[in-house]
């Protein structure tokens, strides 16, 4: 004779079922962003995951090192969940990668031109070499810019190819090369290490900074992780805005320099953050025309089809 199972069974069946979808409610969302090395630009993913802003909003994060120039790829691909080079999430997005910029969070770029001090002239830098993150990221653009403004061809200054600002910094300070293009504190400790400021670049060209870059895919099938993140960098840059003194103590301790080089570097932070975390169409439109002079694009083609700003705290 076949028993059928006691209420007690049924219910205890119940309340295992129960816990695991409440476990599974309040698991952390787990996402990876892809960085090319140590960056100042990156301070508010860096506050956002150790000032507890990722864990307060159910996100458990992970930082991976890779080069600019492969994180589209590693995206779309599943590798990482997001990059943060928003120039580099436009061009591949106009090259036909299902790529969504979803939060921009700087109006203009602070690359600085910092060279040996005997450089005195730009064609000095004729015939020397020069060290850029990579082909087709921000300092790339921004040093074309200066090579065209002082009329010098290109095939006459050498360049190679570091992966990162952090990177950069290294090959100058080691004299492998006699320039490159930096952002705060490198550029303030390279001063003090004897090099000195050439000329700040971020006015030559219009070229989007940092930000968030996603799929198509994550939005759709993660909306409300990606959500979150939004939520929690922006809340960040709050946090950087508010918090002055321990903002400057994360630099000093971050990129090992001195108070001062700190304070200049959070003062560059404070003035090129936004407030709304949007992309100015005009800087998308004078990006396309840098892109224009490497590749045919529609003159129709719309940049700012590739974002989407809706979970941004302010658009909900």
């Amino acid at each position: 004779m076949t028993r059928k199972p006691s209420f007690f069974a049924f219910l205890c069946a119940l309340v295992l079922i129960t816990a695991k979808i409440a476990a599974a409610a309040d698991a952390p969302y787990k996402i990876r962003i892809g960085f090319p090395s140590l960056a100042f630009s990156y301070m508010p993913f860096y506050v956002a995951q150790e000032k507890g802003i990722y864990k307060k909003y159910g996100i458990e994060s992970e930082y991976i090192q890779m080069t600019t120039t492969i994180q589209p790829q590693a995206v779309v691909g599943g590798n990482i969940n997001y990059l943060t080079s928003v120039s580099a999430g436009i061009s591949a997005a106009v090259a036909g990668l299902p790529l969504v910029m979803v939060i921009n969070f700087c109006d203009i770029s602070p690359w600085v031109l910092v060279t040996h001090k005997d450089i005195n002239k730009p064609q000095d830098l004729i015939g020397k070499t020069i060290a850029l993150s990579g082909v087709r990221t921000s300092p790339y653009y921004f040093f074309q810019a200066f090579l065209k403004k002082s009329e010098i061809n290109e095939k006459d200054v050498g360049t190679i190819n570091t992966g990162g600002t952090a990177d950069s910094f290294r090959a100058l300070t080691s004299n492998r090369v006699v320039a490159t293009v930096l952002t705060p504190p490198f550029d303030d400790k390279a001063v003090s290490l004897g090099y000195k400021k050439y000329m700040q670049l971020g006015e030559l060209a219009d070229i989007p900074y940092v930000g968030l870059v996603t799929s198509q895919n994550e939005i759709k099938n993660n909306r409300e992780s990606v959500r979150r993140t939004v939520t929690a960098v922006m809340e960040s840059i709050a946090w950087l805005r508010a918090n002055r003194a321990d903002a400057t103590k994360m630099i000093v301790d971050k990129f090992k320099v001195n108070q001062p080089e700190a304070d200049g570097t959070y003062a560059t932070l404070m003035r090129i953050l936004n407030k709304d975390g949007r992309l100015n169409p005009k800087v998308a439109r004078g990006y396309l025309d840098i892109l224009r002079q490497e590749r045919p694009i529609p003159a129709d083609y719309d940049p700012m089809k590739a974002t989407d700003f809706s979970m941004l705290p302010a658009a909900r």
